[in-house]
């Protein structure tokens, strides 16, 4: 090192500054048509104009017509082919001579981060970022222009001979047609087609500019700023690098190959290009193509040693079980922001309908496609889609779904049977508000009956011993909280207590009959759903205190949300379940008291909110709780909001923004108020409501 030090001396040491003055508006223009030597300064700029957009310039330049190198004939002669013999303002050779061309410019490339503009000036180098680097050519447009000239011409001369000749047209029938939707394909190829593109460089407007020559004073003024303006190194930190972080930014790290992996087939699949997919995209390749599958049909498809549990894991995030056989989701069929190739429908739409048709295969092995297109009202050819993926048609019969009940499936796996089950509740409710119908409506007329459970006595005394055994500390704990929680400030929903302490809780949304259709949800029979307490009738268990795993959620369900109504927390609890993995037993029994029991005990408190008279709202959408205690100064907030909807089901901001300001005073800030809304309310038609209140 030393040695090599002694060879090569340090001569001089300059210091480098970076100008930004012009950053943004620098160019080096080039001209590659002419040596440098022979430069355009002492020529006659006419005009300048520029798109910043994309960096597009062009120069009029005269051309000196006294010069002996000039071909007088000539010019004349493409001033004539250009503008003709008449005159006119738009000609371009007003002189009837080609006294002037144009320069056009391109981009000598699109990335100028490593390309700078330096003066060096008393030992100091001044480096300033280019814009852009512009190749300036001569524009030869002035041709085209003759061109249609001459084929205007001809036109006229052949309509002048023909004229005479010519006859009244006879009137004609004439077509409508009306262009199909443009597909999402046929976008993308339009968007990159070159006649788009020039549509779309021709909309951005010319700016026109006044050019100064080089020894024009505001030149040599706007030359200044290519110095730095500020000579400290706090304006110039992007050079005040570390030795490692310089030469990291000489020779920065290798970037790792992708490696491209290799796309399924959209028509014809090739098994052995499907296998060396990931085993996710195996799946969800085969269910988009075949769209309804037995699970024992789709292991065989796999490669064999495939194990069964990540074929589950993933066959459920792609399809749902229908029947007992898996049917690709919608939103795999129908991607975000695509539309339906026959009427155009948004995805979103299309989804909600074939969802409505795959439930409605849940609850009967037929349906009829004019029940159907009555209720999700979409066009003939988008139902008849959706019952071709999973159904057949049959004489007398409407469509029938496509595969048997595999009843084998469900016995097998009682416990992915069971998520799905409660995935499809969710799935009902949504669509029950969406298509606003109810389950009865498609009800039987004789649907056979689960068959009950039977328990013996002494099976249940001893459960019931086990279960107070190990809740005995928590039940002492809640009943101390129950006896220090207060009640002030807010009316308090008292709930009268039924004689059954384990009223099952009633997962579905309108307050309809609880039985189910055909016997089964999904192939899942309703005895053995763990949300419900079927016994043989011999009296009620003792009440069950809410476990820390129920606790929990709830808890943490508030926090996010604050403001539920009780419909709306059991949707989200049945999700909830359905997203625990498989064979999870947390929980057990969950009742409607044990639920709302919960909701007080997690610092939470039922508004009582005064529906009118004539509201649709069902029983469980009227039970409204909220966010009490949560540690923080914005509580005292909430409560007041609460008490306003105590006394009416909905407020206008004015009123909310006052009994702030009257309770503390008139510098409540607005982005307080606006927090508190967007927490706890909804708005419809300029008024403030509870969540989950506004009826539709």
């Amino acid at each position: 090192m030393a040695s090599g030090d002694d060879d090569d001396p340090i001569i001089e040491e300059i210091d480098v500054y970076l100008a930004k003055s012009l950053a943004d508006k620098l160019y080096l223009f080039q001209y590659p048509v002419r040596p440098s030597t022979m430069t355009y300064d002492d020529v006659n700029h006419l005009t300048a104009k520029i798109k910043p957009k994309q960096q597009r310039v062009e120069l009029e330049m005269a051309i000196n017509t006294m010069s002996p190198n000039y071909c007088r004939s000539k010019g004349e002669q493409i001033a004539l082919n250009v503008d003709g013999t008449t005159y006119d303002e738009t000609n371009t050779y007003s002189a009837k001579m080609m006294d002037k061309q144009t320069f056009s410019s391109i981009q000598a490339t699109t990335n100028t981060s490593r390309y700078a503009a330096a003066v060096f000036r008393k030992g100091e180098l001044h480096v300033t970022p280019l814009q852009g680097i512009l190749q300036m050519r001569p524009s030869f447009t002035y041709l085209d222009k003759a061109d249609s000239k001459n084929r205007e011409r001809e036109a006229a001369n052949e309509g002048g001979d023909s004229s005479q000749d010519e006859a009244e047209e006879e009137a004609k029938a004439i077509t409508v047609r009306f262009s199909r939707p443009e597909s999402e394909q046929a976008r993308q190829r339009r968007i990159q087609s070159y006649e788009f593109l020039q549509k779309k460089q021709a909309e951005e407007p010319w700016v026109h500019l006044h050019y100064h020559g080089v020894k024009d004073g505001r030149s040599e003024h706007e030359r200044q700023y290519l110095f730095c303006q500020a000579m400290d190194t706090t304006e110039n930190s992007e050079l005040v690098k570390t030795p490692k972080e310089y030469l990291a930014m000489l020779m920065p790290p290798l970037a790792e190959e992708k490696v491209v992996k290799p796309v399924g087939p959209s028509n014809v699949l090739s098994m052995a290009q499907l296998r060396t997919l990931p085993l996710g995209d195996q799946v969800k390749t085969l269910m988009k193509n075949v769209k309804v599958m037995p699970f024992a049909n789709l292991m065989g498809l796999l490669a064999s040693g495939t194990d069964s549990t990540s074929v589950l894991r993933c066959i459920q995030q792609v399809a749902l079980l229908v029947q007992g056989n898996w049917v690709v989701k919608s939103d795999v069929l129908y991607p975000k922001n695509s539309c339906s190739p026959h009427s155009g429908v948004p995805a979103e739409v299309l989804c909600r309908g074939r969802d409505f048709v795959m439930w409605r295969f849940t609850q009967e092995r037929s349906v009829m496609r004019k029940e159907i297109t009555a209720i999700i009202k979409l066009p003939p050819e988008d139902v008849k889609e959706f019952l071709e993926h999973m159904a057949a048609p049959r004489v007398n019969r409407g469509w029938e779904f496509l595969l048997p009940s595999d009843g084998d499936f469900i016995k097998k796996h009682p416990d992915v049977a069971h998520r799905q089950h409660m995935l499809w509740l969710g799935i009902q409710s949504k669509l029950e508000k969406v298509f606003n119908f109810s389950k009865d409506d498609f009800m039987p007329k004789n649907g056979p009956q689960p068959e009950p459970v039977h328990i013996s006595g002494e099976q249940r005394l001893m459960a019931a011993q086990e279960r107070a055994r190990e809740n005995q500390s928590s039940l002492q704990k809640d009943l101390s909280a129950r006896k220090q929680g207060g009640r002030a400030g807010v009316h308090v929903k008292q709930e009268p207590f039924s004689d059954r302490e384990d009223e099952p809780m009633d997962t579905s949304s309108p307050p309809s009959s609880s039985s189910i259709l055909n016997g089964s949800v999904n192939g899942y029979p309703g005895a053995t759903s763990p949300i419900s307490d079927h016994t043989n009738g011999n009296g009620g268990s003792p009440a069950t205190s809410p476990s820390p795993e129920l606790r929990d959620f709830v808890s943490k369900t508030f926090r996010k949300h604050f403001v539920l109504t009780l419909s709306e927390l059991k949707r989200l609890f049945n999700l909830h379940l359905a997203s625990l993995p498989a064979g999870n037993s947390l929980f057990h029994t969950i009742s409607d008291r044990l639920l709302q029991d919960t909701v007080l005990l997690s610092q939470c408190k039922q508004i009582l909110v005064p529906f009118p008279a004539q509201t649709t709202a069902a029983p469980d959408e009227q039970k409204v709780f909220g966010v009490w205690e949560t540690g923080e100064t914005f509580d005292k907030h909430r409560r007041l909001l609460y008490e306003l909807f105590s006394k009416n089901y909905r407020v206008r901001r004015n009123m909310v923004q006052a009994r702030l300001a009257q309770e503390f005073g008139d510098d409540v800030p607005k982005a307080d108020i606006d927090r508190l809304l967007k927490e706890c309310c909804s708005s419809h038609g300029g008024m403030w409501y509870l969540k989950g209140t506004i009826q539709s």
